[in-house]
Parts: C-alpha cells; structure tokens; sequence
C-alpha cells in the first residue's frame, strides 16, 4: 500500500504566523505538501483599497516572505511542494513576484504555477439582476454601482493540473479552502473528478487542516489545558488513498492532536453536516468516525460524497461608507456610569451639529459589552476601570470625520478619571457590504499555466 500523503497547513489567514512554514518543513521535513490560506470572505477589498493606492497591492505580499523562509530548506534539497491563495486579486503577479524570489535565490528550478478563473465581477456587473444575496433575497442591481470585488470559490481541478503538469509552488486567488488540500490529493493518487468518495474524504482533511492551529487545540474550549499552549503547532493531515486522514502534527510542538480537538474543528463554520458544500463534492459528515489513533493521532475516515451543485458560490463585496471607533479608558469610582454619559455626550454633541449616522453604539468593555446581544453578568457598580468605546458608521465620511475630533476633548471635559488616550484621532475606515450569491459553474473557466521571471 501506498504510503499516506502528507500535507501541512501553515497558515490560517493573512496575517497569521509568519515562521509558521519554516518551522514545519524545519520540524517535518518529509512533508509532501504544504498549504497556506490566506482568505478570508472580506479579505479581497481590503486588497482592493490596497491597490488603489499600490497597483502592485493586490495580493498577498507577506506570502514572498514566506517563500524567502523556505529557500534554505529547497537550497538543501527538500522536496515540500506549496499550495497557497495567496494570489488573491492578481495572482498572475504574485505568481510572477514569487518566482523572482526564487531565482534570486538560485532556485529557478522551482516551478511556479498560477491559477486563474475565479474573479467574475465583470459577470455580475453585466447581469446583475441573476444575482440575489444568498442571505437576504436582495437583488443586486441595488449596489451594483458600489460593487468592488466578485470572486467565485473555485474547486481542486486546475490546482490538480498545475501539480500534474510539474508545478511545484501553485498560487491561486480564491478557492475553496478545503480546495487547497483536495487537489495535491487529486493530483497525488489520481482521483477523478467523479471520485467523489475520496474527494468527500479530502475534503474533510481540508477542512480540518484549513483553520491552522485550531485542529491542535488553538480556540478550544480547553486551551487552557492544553500541553504548551504558547507554542501550539499546526496540523498534518496523512491522507490515505481511499481519502480517510489521520490528523496530527510535528513533535515537540504545543497543544493536542485529539478526538475533541478535532471534532471541534469538524463542525467550524458548518451548517448543515448532512449537506457541507464544497465545489468538489456534496460531503455528509454524519458517517464520519473520528478515533483517536495514538498520542496526537487522530484518524478521520467514512466521509460520504455525492456531486457538488451546478454553482460555485461567489463572495462580492461592495463599498458601503465609512466607520471609525474611538477608545478612552475610565478609572475611579462609577467609571461605568461616567463612561456612558461620556459617550452619550459625544453623540449628542454630534446631532446638534447636524451629523445623523445609520449606525451608532456606546459600549463599556469590561462589562460583558464585547458580545453584543448577550446581557452583562457583572454590576457596573462594582467596576472601578473600564474602556469606553464609541463607534459610528454613515453613507457619508464627513460626520465620521467629524466624531474623530469628538474623542480628544474628553481629556478636560470629560469625567476625572479619563486616561489611556494616547494614539491620536481614530482613523476613518472604509466600510464593506458582504454579497454572498451563485453562479453557474458553466460560467466560471478555470485554468492554469507556468509563470517565469518578475515583473521587476
């Protein structure tokens, strides 16, 4: 029998460890396969503000740093082969870029593939009326004007073709993220894209794997417990050939490979376990047996899989005005109350001036104010320290810049005990509208091809 493929993941989102995949490959360098995932629903308009100010912005930069990492390991002769969506709104330049990485550093050997097909915005754009929000049956035409970024959740296949055809690093823009997993094992063991079976089983590693450190105890409700939690390790999905996985990770690494850690992870972000869609296949999680296979050794196996729907699903965002948030610290006693009358005083303030905001929101952190909706279990009159936060949203940026002015003052006319303002005015930030919908799988064209050189 064929060994186990091994497949890592070392990173969970833009932004997240960035020693993460030199210390996998440091730790475990008989990984076939390392995957990174760098985003996140509302990660593409940030990178759209990106590029309007850098054209080159448009994707995930921190990614050439973490090809940089691992050139040693390649200089020395380690085989690991990359995923990564770090292509995000212009993969072709990431693709490119990342290649100049590599030939900098004598490694011109290493083939970079890019994936392309998932930005459909013109699509949505020329037809909007086919494209109702999935949560709230609001049809598009209504932002249309404001939209910014259309990207489909693209599947394994091209990813597949890029590693069959010789790529050893393959960048994408969005893909599903058990997507990045499903194809190193399409391209590995030679699944079908009928297979779906096996690719239901992949597609649980994915899912497994795609939140980094979460499978090895990061968020759980346990961490407290956990063996070294300051240094959790990420996870290493084994995926055997009939898809069935055996989650764990490097030794010597903090957390836990375990049945509950796992089955944690499992049901993150999913809604109905009977029907979890991915673009390769319809997965039930209900035959799932989770067994714990040894000491951080957790065997994952009898996923079922059916074809995936007609659609992939598309994450649009739109441009939907300007927030800020203002911060100031309350000490002494009935903090709580002069906190609120503080924030209260702001805003009224405001109204007279004539700023009117669609949003507003007082909130005492220490309070249980953090969780909005859910009722505070502590007296405010037992609080001797609290953090006022105001916040404020409108179509417009003017009274938003005018509540940035509003925060300073507080300093003298505010209650004793006001301190903790150090930062200067809070910034105005764009806001972005989420417009999660379908499209037609006939229309989104996916591929791949070899990229050489950099750009500059």
């Amino acid at each position: 029998m064929a060994r186990p493929l091994k497949i890592a993941n070392a990173c969970a989102f833009w932004g997240d460890q960035p020693g993460a995949a030199a210390r996998l490959v440091s730790g475990q360098p008989d990984l076939d396969f390392l995957t990174l995932d760098y985003l996140a629903e509302l990660s593409l308009s940030i990178m759209a503000i990106a590029r309007e100010r850098d054209p080159g912005a448009g994707y995930a930069r921190d990614f050439l740093d973490v090809v940089r990492s691992l050139c040693p390991f390649w200089t020395a002769g380690g085989r690991t082969r990359v995923v990564a969506n770090a292509g995000g709104l212009d993969p072709v330049a990431c693709a490119r870029d990342c290649a100049g990485v590599l030939r900098k550093a004598g490694l011109s050997r290493i083939r970079v593939a890019v994936v392309s097909g998932d930005d459909v915005l013109a699509i949505l754009r020329a037809s909007p009326a086919g494209f109702a929000n999935l949560e709230t049956g609001e049809a598009l035409p209504a932002v249309r004007p404001r939209l910014a970024t259309a990207n489909a959740y693209l599947g394994a296949g091209a990813i597949a073709g890029a590693l069959r055809a010789g790529a050893d690093i393959v960048i994408t823009g969005r893909v599903a993220d058990p997507s990045l997993t499903v194809g190193p094992c399409m391209a590995h063991f030679g699944w079908k894209g009928t297979d779906y079976g096996r690719l239901a089983g992949a597609t649980v590693a994915g899912h497994l794997i795609e939140c980094g450190t979460q499978a090895c105890g990061g968020f759980s409700t346990d961490w407290l417990d956990l063996p070294d939690n300051r240094e959790i390790g990420f996870p290493v999905a084994e995926v055997s050939a009939d898809g069935s996985c055996v989650i764990t990770k490097p030794a010597g690494t903090g957390g836990a490979v375990t049945v509950q850690t796992v089955k944690e992870q499992l049901l993150y972000e999913v809604g109905d376990p009977g029907r979890y869609l991915s673009p390769d296949a319809t997965v039930s999680f209900l035959t799932l047996r989770v067994e714990q296979a040894g000491a951080d050794r957790v065997r994952v196996s009898g996923a079922a899989g059916r074809a995936p729907t007609g659609s992939y699903k598309v994450s649009a965002t739109y441009r939907d005005g300007y927030r800020a948030h203002g911060l100031v610290t309350v000490f002494g006693h009935d903090a709580v109350r002069k906190a609120r009358r503080a924030g209260e005083g702001i805003l009224q303030r405001l109204a007279r001036s004539g700023c009117a905001y669609r949003e507003q929101l007082i909130e005492c952190l220490g309070t249980g104010a953090s969780v909005r909706g859910i009722a505070s279990r502590m007296s405010d009159t037992h609080l001797v320290e609290t953090v006022m936060r105001v916040s404020v949203a409108a179509d417009a940026r003017e009274p938003v810049e005018s509540f940035t002015r509003e925060i300073a003052p507080l300093v003298t006319c505010g209650p004793q005990g006001v301190t903790g303002y150090a930062t200067g005015r809070p910034r105005v930030l764009p806001v972005f509208g989420f417009w999660p919908t379908l499209i037609p799988r006939s229309a989104v064209k996916a591929s791949f091809r070899m990229v050489k050189g950099a750009r500059r």
